[in-house]
């Protein structure tokens, strides 16, 4: 397709590479200790694979729970960290996540353990950020959260009105939904974050700006605000044909998306990313934007500098590979400085600003040398300002480079999470 030829062009001008290939080679223990010597922290991410009930829409790695294989899972996630725990040694942990799947389906059944045994065996410098659902925060369960840790906390409401929770299968009303996020925003979470879908089937510009209203009346400290993606391997991905053309699609969910920023801004939020809007003053709500960073559990990715694994996405073989004493990880791929390079602008503009001396610290380059003919040029198109450090994107700027960057990234986790899923150990994926 010229699509996909238009794409590999691209691809190889930023990366330097024709194709991107992850292949079944495990690093060994020597090799992640070497990877590791050069690194003095790095974040954590723990994914907890467990939901109630799986949503239509939803590209995570996840299955229902049941109690049987969420111990057994507890155990294997024990087992990992433990053999962590000799490579890593004493370096510091600067930011902990845990993501799913469904983290709050585990309460009061085994995450107490894991996070225990995690700050047992590594150097802990950080609060823990952790996804939920509106249906666990009864008083007990946020009770538990805070004696647990957590000081950042998510909630995946995903709409406020209830024709369009309905239609994305969610269990709960809109008031209920309200409910469990009053419940949450008065206890004593550093940021209380709200996950809401817009560009749904039918959803009207004043439903979005009734929305945004409803959010910052209930005193939310962030608003992670994202577009329906519909995921080829997903239910709803099989299910919806899309009608109308991916540029007309693209100016629509920049309209929406204007309309946060309006009301939001006004409202004393600010911009911390591509999607999320934070609370002047507030530490924000992240997941997916440390620089360096090792994924435990199932389908736990980590990258180390120049090389990239992914552990097998299949929760049975995960603990199977565990219990066995071998290694969960089914796919890597070594990382030329050029991908490096790549990928680090990648998130950075994700952050909406960032530092050049922060690249030329990663990568003893300076960053005008490097990207600098691109800067200019967006700087003059108004998506930035280029500063003698700093960049800085406009909303517009935001919106309009991200939608190019996921012309790559979203078939690039199409490929890698779709084939992950249906294959516990593939030999190969090709991007």
């Amino acid at each position: 397709m010229v699509s996909d030829f238009i794409r590999k062009k691209i691809s190889r001008y930023f990366t330097g590479q024709n194709e991107i290939i992850f292949r079944n080679n495990i690093p060994s223990s020597s090799l992640l200790t070497e990877k590791l010597s050069g690194i003095n922290e790095l974040g954590l991410y723990l994914h907890i694979p467990f939901c109630d009930r799986i949503c239509p829409y939803c590209p995570y790695n996840r299955e229902v729970y049941t109690e049987n294989q969420g111990w057994n899972y507890v155990n294997a996630i024990k087992k990992e960290i433990n053999t962590y725990a000799s490579i890593i040694g004493n370096k510091t942990i600067t930011s902990f996540y845990i993501g799913g799947g469904t983290p709050t389906t585990m309460l009061k059944k085994g995450i107490d353990e894991i996070i225990n045994h995690i700050y047992k065996h590594f150097n802990m410098n950080c609060n823990i950020h952790m996804e939920s659902h509106p249906n666990h925060l009864t008083s007990e369960n946020l009770n538990i959260l805070e004696t647990i840790g957590v000081k950042h906390l998510s909630i995946g409401v995903e709409a406020l009105q209830d024709r369009h929770l309905k239609n994305l299968e969610r269990p709960y009303t809109v008031m209920e939904a309200k409910k469990s996020i009053e419940r949450a925003v008065g206890r004593n979470f550093e940021c209380v974050n709200i996950d809401y879908i817009f560009d749904l089937p039918g959803q009207t510009p004043s439903e979005i700006e009734q929305a945004s209203k409803d959010l910052v009346n209930l005193g939310i400290h962030q608003a992670a605000t994202y577009p329906l993606f519909k995921f080829p391997y997903t239910r709803l991905g099989k299910e919806f044909h899309e009608k109308q053309n991916a540029i007309s699609t693209m100016f629509r969910r920049r309209k929406f998306l204007k309309i946060f920023e309006d009301i939001l801004y006004d409202s004393d939020y600010t911009r911390s990313s591509v999607w999320a809007f934070t609370k002047k003053g507030v530490d924000k709500y992240c997941s997916v934007t440390v620089p360096l960073y090792l994924g435990l559990g199932a389908s736990g990715s980590s990258y180390l500098k120049d090389i990239f694994y992914v552990n097998t996405f299949s929760v049975s073989e995960y603990i199977n590979a565990i219990n066995k004493g071998k290694s969960p990880i089914a796919l890597s791929i070594d990382l030329s400085e050029e991908m490096q390079m790549a990928g680090w602008l990648y998130w950075r503009i994700y952050e909406t600003k960032f530092k050049k001396s922060d690249f030329k610290n990663r990568f003893k380059l300076s960053f005008d040398d490097k990207y600098g003919k691109q800067m200019k040029m967006l700087n003059r198109m108004g998506y930035l300002k280029n500063g003698e450090d700093q960049i800085r994107l406009s909303d517009k700027g935001t919106y309009w480079i991200h939608a190019f960057e996921d012309y790559f990234s979203i078939n690039y986790i199409n490929k890698l999470w779709g084939n992950s899923k249906s294959m516990a150990w593939p030999k190969k994926i090709i991007l």
